[in-house]
C-alpha cells in the first residue's frame, strides 16, 4: 500500500519519463541479447539498405546494422553519463558541504574555484582538456567533471549554510560529536536532495556534450559505436540514406526528453513539498 501511495503522488511527467528511460536503458543493457548483428561487422553487399524487417534502422555505408550500433552506442553513452554525473555530484556535494560547514578559508577556496569553473564556457573547457589529454572518451569525461562539479558545490553550500545553524546541528556539537560525524550523519542527508534533483537535468547536458564531442571527432573513435559518431558517419549520406543520422538522433532526443521529464517532475514535487 505504501508503494502504491508513493507512485500515486509522483507527477505524471515523472512516470512517463521513467518509462521512457527504463525502456531505453533496458534495451541498451541487454544489447548483446537484443542486437541482431555484430555492430562492427561490415558487409559491403548490404551497404545503405533502407529500414526493413531484416534491418530495423537500415544499414550504414559499410553495411553495418544501424539498430545494433545504436543499442551498443546507447549502452556506452549511458554508462559514461552515469559515471561523470555521479562523480560530479559526489565531488561537488562534498566540497560545498565541507566548505560551508567550516567556513573561513575552505569556503573562500571552494567558492572561488566554483566561480572560476562556472565562468568558463563549458565546451571550451572540454575542448581544452581534450587538446591536452588527447582525443577519446577519457578526455571528454575529465573535461565534463572539471566543470560539472561546480554547480553541485554551490547547491550544497547554500543548503549547508542554512543547516549549520539549525538546532539539531547545534545539539550534535554540544554533545561533543566529531565534525566528520556531524557532516556525514546530520548534514549530508539533508543536502543531497537538491543535488539529486539537479543531477537528472545535468545528465541530459552531459549526454548531449558527449554526443557532440563524438560527433566532432573528439570522443570515442571509430569503429566503436557511439551515438555522436554514428550520426557524424551518416552526415555525408543525409539526402540519400536519411536513416543513418535521423534514427539515432531521434533515440538521443527521446532519451533526453525522458530524463528531462523526470527532472521536471521531481523539481515540481520538491516545490510542492516546500510549500506544504
Amino acid at each position: 500500500m505504501a508503494d502504491r501511495s508513493f507512485l500515486r503522488r509522483l507527477p505524471r511527467e515523472t512516470m512517463v519519463g521513467a518509462v521512457i528511460v527504463l525502456v531505453i536503458g533496458a534495451a541498451a543493457l541487454l544489447a548483446p541479447l537484443l542486437a541482431p548483428y555484430d555492430p562492427n561487422r561490415p558487409s559491403v553487399l548490404d551497404s545503405l539498405l533502407a529500414p526493413s524487417g531484416a534491418h530495423w534502422m537500415g544499414t550504414d555505408f559499410a553495411g553495418r546494422d544501424v539498430f545494433s550500433r545504436v543499442l551498443y552506442g546507447m549502452r556506452a553513452d549511458l554508462a559514461v553519463v552515469i559515471l561523470v554525473t555521479t562523480i560530479g555530484f559526489v565531488v561537488g556535494t562534498l566540497a560545498g558541504t565541507v566548505a560551508a560547514y567550516f567556513g573561513r578559508w575552505p569556503d573562500v577556496v571552494v567558492s572561488r574555484l566554483a566561480d572560476t569553473a562556472v565562468a568558463f564556457p563549458f565546451l571550451v573547457v572540454v575542448l581544452a582538456i581534450v587538446a591536452v589529454i588527447g582525443v577519446g572518451t577519457f578526455g571528454v569525461c575529465l573535461g565534463i567533471v572539471a566543470v560539472g562539479w561546480a554547480v553541485y558545490a554551490r547547491l550544497a553550500r547554500s543548503e549547508t549554510l542554512a543547516l549549520r545553524e539549525q538546532e539539531f546541528v547545534l545539539a550534535a556539537r554540544a554533545l561533543g560529536y566529531s565534525h566528520p560525524r556531524i557532516i556525514v550523519r546530520h548534514v549530508l542527508p539533508n543536502v543531497t536532495q537538491a543535488g539529486l534533483t539537479y543531477a537528472t537535468l545535468d545528465s541530459v547536458a552531459n549526454l548531449v556534450a558527449l554526443a557532440a564531442m563524438s560527433y566532432l571527432g573528439f570522443g570515442a573513435q571509430p569503429p566503436a559505436p557511439n551515438l555522436g559518431s554514428i550520426i557524424a558517419g551518416g552526415q555525408p549520406y543525409l539526402l540519400t540514406a536519411w536513416w543513418i543520422c535521423t534514427l539515432p538522433a531521434l533515440m538521443l532526443v527521446l532519451l533526453g526528453i525522458g530524463i528531462g521529464l523526470i527532472g521536471d517532475g521531481l523539481t515540481g514535487r520538491d516545490l510542492e513539498v516546500g510549500r506544504r
